[in-house]
């Protein structure tokens, strides 16, 4: 039924929770696995080129971690997890992703980190729902 599956991961748990589904179901169809991170870009407050580096380098690591940690877990499970970060909007660059990489299936967390309460559902992935080209699954 799936044939490429993406999934969005910014390192919360929702979007933990959202790889977990995401690994059992490209296991489950003997689908390809990718995940996006999206990197929103540097503070618009910033001084000074040093603050835009130290920004930079703690996104890259912060990326590089929850990555690395993705495939790992996707690895255990005899899954390869092809991994994509990218700047920009959040949905935009999701949903644009979607459609360039004919995915079949995104998977999106619930709730990420611009959490307000524990029970409303997040801008981000109802947004993305909303304008996705493909079918959507939000873990809860």
């Amino acid at each position: 039924m799936f044939k490429k599956i993406l999934v969005g991961n910014d390192g919360s748990e929702g979007a933990k929770k959202a790889l977990k589904t995401a690994i059992d179901l490209a296991k489950k169809y003997n689908a390809e696995l990718h995940s996006i991170s999206v990197e929103e870009g540097v503070p618009q407050y910033a001084a000074t080129i040093g603050e835009v580096e130290e920004f930079r380098k703690e996104a890259n690591d912060y990326f590089q971690k929850i990555n690395d940690d993705a495939k790992e877990e996707a690895k255990i499970a005899g899954i390869d997890l092809y991994i994509k970060v990218q700047a920009g909007h959040e949905v935009e660059t999701i949903v644009h992703y979607a459609k360039e990489g004919h995915f079949d299936l995104l998977v999106v967390g619930f709730m990420g980190h611009s959490k307000i309460f524990g029970r409303v559902w997040g801008s981000t992935s109802q947004n993305i729902t909303k304008l996705s080209p493909c079918t959507v699954i939000v873990v809860k």
